[in-house]
Formats: structure tokens, C-alpha cells, sequence
């Protein structure tokens, strides 16, 4: 079958087409054919070698595929051949066929496309959790989502203002994507690639600034973000979309109180009570209209090296996938 692999870290170019062979589904297991692929920032750390866990080589990325089911193993009596279904995977989602657990599966409502439905689980859990979970949002709150325009920040500025926050502030590096991050609700936009950006969070705040902070980018954007937290403000970090992590001392965090938690989407799954109930939460809310899923573009598996340059530089809007 055909993958995409890399066999060295570093840049999109060491995304290549390889030949494997088809994996057979064990007890417990099942084979699926991919029909759509999640691409995300996870991937291109794996690719990086800059992952928050060791990737080891050479490695096949993607954690996210919606597909149809060819083969079960011995022992899976609750799905059958011919099934649609959506899963999170540890690794390996760039290829024509995976074998995960029948355990991890969602089924697929007939009236969600195979494209919407893998724009979801890993993006979808991710936003929900980062606001409830690990930033504990109350109503009234001021959010500030970096990156509003993405996969996350575009289901996080939806879900902000579903939970009941009282502002939301997205940042995004062009006017284009400000527009788009306005149309889904959010109620002040920034161009957070200017040096005032902090400024303009303040001020649209009236000087009090944030109360739950959504950070991924790192560097300089993790040190200014602090700057603009209010007192008992959250800041939540999921990744270092820049490459640059930031090196603070917490002892900086004592005059306003303030928090910074770790997200690690995985650490999620790990635990049915947190991530079955929101995801059946979610799939309510995209089916009833009220979560609307943005699908920047749909390429081909073999053009996996150009969504990555896309995406890390800024030149993409919401979930990309790719197909076999």
C-alpha cells in the first residue's frame, strides 16, 4: 500500500511517497480503508523531532482518519465490513489502510461526509477540553485564541461563545483570516505578527486584560500572551507552532496569580469520562448546525509535503486533509 514517510527530521521535503505492506487486523482490531485524513501541527513536530514524545524512524504520521472498515479481527462483534467510521490512531494515518482497535472507532452518522466528520475528533476534543477542562471557562470570561482562523482556534472561538464567554479575542496574521475568525464569533481580531498586538488586546479589554489564553505559537507570542492576562488568568499551551519554545521563570507568575497548563491531547483519551460524553457533544452540535467545521482544502496523500510548507507558514485557513 501507499504511504507518506519520513525517514530523517527536518523539513516538508523529507515527506516521501513509500511502499509498504498492508497491515492485517489482529484480535480486538480492524482494518480500515482510508477514505480522509486530519493534517495537524502534531504532525509536523513527528516530522520535526520535536514531538512532546519520542518519533521514532523512520515514521509514517497522521493520528486522525475517517474511513470504511475492510476487515475485522477476531472478536469484534460491534462493527462489520462496509462500516464509516472516524478514529484517532497513535501514528501511521498517512496511508491508504491502518489497523487500530475496534474500541477506539466512531461510528459515522449518515449525513456527515467523511471530510467534515475527520475535521473533528482531534481538533474538535482539543478546543473543548483547552476551554473546559484544563482553562475551567466560566460565563462572562474573556478568551484570547492565537491562531483564530486554524483548526482549533476556529472550533474554540465557536465553542468559547457556546460555553457562554463573554469576549472573545482571536489573533491571525492576515485580514482574510481576522474576517473569517469574525464571522464565527469572535468579537475582536488582531494581527498578532504586528508589535502592538498586545496592546490592542488591552485595550479592547480596557487595560484589564484576559482571563483564559489559548497559546500554541511560542516563542515571543508565549511572553507577550503573559503580559496580557489578568489576575487568576489561565494560560493554556498546546504546542510551539513557531519552533521556538519559550523559557520563562515562574516566579513571574506570583503577582497576578496567574496559570500556565499543559495540554496533551492524549493524556485525554486515556480517560473514556473526559473525552465519549464531548465528543458526542460535539458531533450534536455539528449536526444541528451550531458548530460549523471550516475545511481550508482537500489534497491528494502524495501532496503531503506541500500542506505542511502551507500551514507552517501561515498560508492556510482551517482543517486541511489529505486523501489516498
Amino acid at each position: 500500500m501507499k504511504v507518506i514517510q519520513f525517514e530523517e527530521y527536518g523539513g516538508p521535503e523529507v515527506l516521501r511517497p513509500a511502499e509498504v505492506d498492508k497491515p492485517k487486523p489482529k484480535a480486538g482490531e480492524v482494518l480500515i480503508a482510508v477514505t480522509a485524513i486530519g493534517v495537524n501541527y502534531a504532525d509536523t513536530a513527528r516530522r520535526e523531532g520535536a514531538y512532546v514524545v519520542p518519533t521514532p524512524l523512520p515514521f509514517i504520521p497522521g493520528a486522525e482518519v475517517a474511513g470504511v472498515i475492510e476487515e475485522v479481527g477476531e472478536g469484534v462483534d460491534h462493527y462489520k465490513v462496509g462500516d464509516r467510521i472516524v478514529t484517532l490512531i497513535g501514528s501511521g494515518g498517512y496511508s491508504e489502510y491502518v489497523v487500530t482497535k475496534a474500541a477506539a472507532l466512531i461510528p459515522l452518522p449518515e449525513d456527515l461526509t467523511d471530510e467534515v466528520a475527520v475535521s473533528l475528533p482531534l481538533q474538535g476534543l482539543t478546543a473543548y477540553h483547552l476551554l473546559t477542562t484544563m482553562g475551567r471557562l466560566e460565563k462572562g470570561e474573556t478568551v484570547l485564541v492565537h491562531a483564530g482562523a486554524g483548526g482549533v482556534g476556529s472550533l474554540a472561538i465557536q465553542l468559547a461563545k457556546h460555553f457562554g464567554a463573554g469576549k472573545i479575542i482571536a489573533t491571525a496574521s492576515t485580514e482574510e483570516k481576522r474576517t473569517a475568525a469574525r464571522d464565527l464569533g469572535a468579537d475582536h481580531t488582531v494581527d498578532y505578527t504586528k508589535d502592538d498586538w498586545r496592546e490592542v488586546v488591552m485595550r479592547v479589554t480596557d487595560g484589564k486584560g484576559v482571563d483564559i489564553a489559548l497559546e500554541m505559537v511560542g516563542g515571543d507570542i508565549f511572553h507577550e500572551t503573559i503580559r496580557c492576562m489578568r489576575s487568576f488568568g489561565r494560560m493554556v499551551v498546546y504546542g510551539v507552532a513557531s519552533g521556538q519554545p519559550a523559557e520563562m521563570h515562574p516566579s513571574g507568575l506570583m503577582n497576578r496569580n496567574l496559570s500556565i497548563i499543559g495540554f496533551f491531547l492524549p493524556e485525554i483519551m486515556k480517560k473514556p469520562i473526559l473525552f465519549e460524553r464531548s465528543l458526542q457533544e460535539l458531533l450534536k452540535l455539528v449536526q444541528s448546525g451550531k458548530l460549523k467545521l471550516t475545511i481550508g482544502g482537500v489534497y491528494q496523500l502524495e501532496d503531503a509535503a506541500q500542506v505542511h510548507e502551507s500551514m507552517q507558514t501561515r498560508k492556510t485557513k482551517g482543517k486541511l486533509i489529505l486523501k489516498p
